[in-house]
Protein backbone atom coordinates (compact mmCIF):
# COMPACT_ATOMS: atom_id res chain seq x y z
CA UNK A 1 0.00 0.00 0.00
CA UNK A 2 1.40 3.67 -1.33
CA UNK A 3 1.82 6.73 1.07
CA UNK A 4 -1.41 9.41 0.41
CA UNK A 5 0.41 12.19 -1.40
CA UNK A 6 0.40 14.83 1.07
CA UNK A 7 -0.29 17.94 -0.40
CA UNK A 8 2.63 20.21 -0.53
CA UNK A 9 1.07 23.11 0.04
CA UNK A 10 -0.12 22.27 3.42
CA UNK A 11 3.30 20.60 4.33
CA UNK A 12 6.02 22.75 2.27
CA UNK A 13 9.69 21.51 1.76
CA UNK A 14 11.18 24.06 -0.50
CA UNK A 15 10.28 27.44 -1.79
CA UNK A 16 8.14 26.07 -4.73
CA UNK A 17 6.31 24.79 -2.12
CA UNK A 18 4.88 27.57 -0.55
CA UNK A 19 1.48 29.53 -1.25
CA UNK A 20 2.83 33.21 -1.35
CA UNK A 21 5.81 32.12 -3.63
CA UNK A 22 3.53 30.79 -6.01
CA UNK A 23 1.38 33.50 -5.86
CA UNK A 24 3.78 35.86 -6.76
CA UNK A 25 5.15 34.24 -9.52
CA UNK A 26 1.46 33.43 -10.91
CA UNK A 27 1.10 37.67 -10.58
CA UNK A 28 4.43 38.23 -12.15
CA UNK A 29 3.72 36.11 -14.94
CA UNK A 30 0.32 37.49 -15.70
CA UNK A 31 1.10 41.05 -15.22
CA UNK A 32 4.06 41.02 -17.71
CA UNK A 33 1.50 41.16 -20.31
CA UNK A 34 -0.50 44.14 -18.56
CA UNK A 35 2.73 46.02 -17.81
CA UNK A 36 3.87 45.41 -20.64
CA UNK A 37 0.52 47.36 -22.32
CA UNK A 38 0.63 50.32 -19.80
CA UNK A 39 3.58 51.39 -20.39
CA UNK A 40 3.97 50.55 -24.18
CA UNK A 41 0.97 51.71 -25.19
CA UNK A 42 -0.31 54.24 -22.24
CA UNK A 43 2.65 55.60 -20.66
CA UNK A 44 1.72 54.84 -17.32
CA UNK A 45 3.39 52.50 -14.87
CA UNK A 46 1.18 49.19 -13.41
CA UNK A 47 1.48 51.29 -9.99
CA UNK A 48 -0.36 54.23 -11.96
CA UNK A 49 -3.00 51.88 -13.55
CA UNK A 50 -3.80 50.32 -10.28
CA UNK A 51 -4.11 53.79 -8.62
CA UNK A 52 -5.96 54.90 -11.47
CA UNK A 53 -8.71 52.06 -11.70
CA UNK A 54 -8.72 52.67 -7.63
CA UNK A 55 -10.36 55.86 -7.86
CA UNK A 56 -12.27 54.99 -10.95
CA UNK A 57 -13.76 52.37 -8.93
CA UNK A 58 -14.28 53.93 -5.09
CA UNK A 59 -13.91 58.11 -6.87
CA UNK A 60 -11.98 60.57 -4.73
CA UNK A 61 -9.42 59.12 -1.61
CA UNK A 62 -7.00 60.74 0.27
CA UNK A 63 -3.42 59.78 -0.29
CA UNK A 64 -3.34 57.62 2.56
CA UNK A 65 -6.39 56.01 1.79
CA UNK A 66 -5.44 55.07 -1.62
CA UNK A 67 -2.06 53.45 -0.21
CA UNK A 68 -3.91 51.61 2.26
CA UNK A 69 -6.64 50.29 -0.69
CA UNK A 70 -3.82 49.62 -3.13
CA UNK A 71 -1.31 47.62 -0.74
CA UNK A 72 1.28 50.28 -1.26
CA UNK A 73 3.43 52.52 0.82
CA UNK A 74 2.97 56.21 1.33
CA UNK A 75 5.81 57.23 -0.48
CA UNK A 76 5.49 54.82 -4.03
CA UNK A 77 1.59 56.10 -3.67
CA UNK A 78 2.82 59.50 -3.37
CA UNK A 79 5.29 59.36 -6.42
CA UNK A 80 2.52 57.56 -8.47
CA UNK A 81 0.37 60.25 -7.63
CA UNK A 82 2.59 63.18 -8.59
CA UNK A 83 3.08 61.44 -12.11
CA UNK A 84 -0.76 60.86 -12.42
CA UNK A 85 -1.10 64.92 -11.99
CA UNK A 86 1.65 65.62 -14.22
CA UNK A 87 0.01 63.64 -17.02
CA UNK A 88 -3.05 65.14 -15.99
CA UNK A 89 -5.25 61.71 -15.40
CA UNK A 90 -5.78 62.97 -11.78
CA UNK A 91 -6.39 66.21 -10.05
CA UNK A 92 -4.72 66.64 -6.15
CA UNK A 93 -6.77 69.04 -4.14
CA UNK A 94 -5.44 70.24 -0.77
CA UNK A 95 -8.43 70.66 2.08
CA UNK A 96 -8.77 73.92 2.83
CA UNK A 97 -8.84 73.36 6.64
CA UNK A 98 -5.73 71.78 6.75
CA UNK A 99 -2.61 72.09 4.14
CA UNK A 100 -1.28 68.83 4.97
CA UNK A 101 -4.34 67.02 3.82
CA UNK A 102 -5.45 66.60 0.18
CA UNK A 103 -7.83 64.33 -1.90
CA UNK A 104 -7.10 62.75 -5.09
CA UNK A 105 -9.96 62.32 -7.91
CA UNK A 106 -9.75 61.44 -11.50
CA UNK A 107 -9.63 64.32 -14.32
CA UNK A 108 -11.53 63.51 -17.21
CA UNK A 109 -8.73 62.24 -19.34
CA UNK A 110 -7.99 59.85 -16.58
CA UNK A 111 -11.56 58.33 -16.38
CA UNK A 112 -11.54 58.34 -20.17
CA UNK A 113 -7.76 56.33 -20.02
CA UNK A 114 -9.36 54.13 -17.50
CA UNK A 115 -12.54 53.49 -19.84
CA UNK A 116 -10.40 52.85 -22.83
CA UNK A 117 -7.49 50.59 -20.68
CA UNK A 118 -10.17 47.95 -18.17
CA UNK A 119 -11.51 46.28 -21.47
CA UNK A 120 -7.82 45.70 -22.14
CA UNK A 121 -7.07 44.35 -19.04
CA UNK A 122 -10.30 42.70 -18.29
CA UNK A 123 -9.85 40.26 -22.06
CA UNK A 124 -6.75 39.43 -20.20
CA UNK A 125 -7.86 38.44 -16.99
CA UNK A 126 -10.22 35.99 -18.88
CA UNK A 127 -8.04 34.60 -21.17
CA UNK A 128 -6.10 33.37 -17.79
CA UNK A 129 -9.01 31.91 -16.39
CA UNK A 130 -9.48 30.37 -19.44
CA UNK A 131 -7.23 27.76 -18.39
CA UNK A 132 -9.63 26.13 -15.78
CA UNK A 133 -13.27 25.26 -16.18
CA UNK A 134 -15.80 27.37 -14.89
CA UNK A 135 -16.89 24.98 -11.49
CA UNK A 136 -12.79 25.26 -10.63
CA UNK A 137 -12.92 29.48 -11.36
CA UNK A 138 -15.95 29.30 -8.55
CA UNK A 139 -14.22 27.13 -6.37
CA UNK A 140 -10.69 29.50 -6.91
CA UNK A 141 -12.87 32.61 -6.19
CA UNK A 142 -13.54 31.08 -2.61
CA UNK A 143 -10.71 29.96 -1.98
CA UNK A 144 -8.96 33.87 -2.11
CA UNK A 145 -11.31 35.17 -0.68
CA UNK A 146 -11.61 32.83 2.21
CA UNK A 147 -7.69 33.30 2.42
CA UNK A 148 -7.39 36.67 1.76
CA UNK A 149 -9.56 37.22 5.11
CA UNK A 150 -7.39 34.67 6.90
CA UNK A 151 -4.17 36.91 5.95
CA UNK A 152 -5.62 40.08 6.95
CA UNK A 153 -6.91 38.35 10.48
CA UNK A 154 -3.24 36.81 10.98
CA UNK A 155 -1.89 40.16 9.76
CA UNK A 156 -3.72 41.81 12.86
CA UNK A 157 -2.39 38.93 15.11
CA UNK A 158 1.51 39.64 14.59
CA UNK A 159 3.66 41.01 17.47
CA UNK A 160 3.63 44.54 17.97
CA UNK A 161 7.08 45.15 19.52
CA UNK A 162 8.33 43.81 16.07
CA UNK A 163 8.06 45.68 13.35
CA UNK A 164 9.98 46.03 9.68
CA UNK A 165 12.28 48.56 9.25
CA UNK A 166 12.42 49.56 5.91
CA UNK A 167 15.12 52.17 6.00
CA UNK A 168 17.67 49.64 7.48
CA UNK A 169 17.64 47.16 4.52
CA UNK A 170 14.29 46.30 4.34
CA UNK A 171 13.50 44.51 7.85
CA UNK A 172 14.18 44.73 11.42
CA UNK A 173 16.77 41.61 12.53
CA UNK A 174 16.95 40.43 16.03
CA UNK A 175 20.40 40.56 16.10
CA UNK A 176 22.92 39.72 19.51
CA UNK A 177 24.93 43.22 20.27
CA UNK A 178 27.93 43.44 18.22
CA UNK A 179 31.20 41.58 20.24
CA UNK A 180 28.57 38.79 21.94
Amino acid sequence: MTQPEVCRLRHPRSLEDLLNYRLFRLYAASTSPVTRLMEGKWGISRREWRLLALLAAVGPSSPSALAEQAHLDRPRTSRAIASLVAKDLARRAVIAKDARRATVSLTPAGQALFDEVFPHVARLNTRLLEAIDDELVLALDRALNTLTQRADELGSITEPQVRANRRAGGSRRVRPPAGF
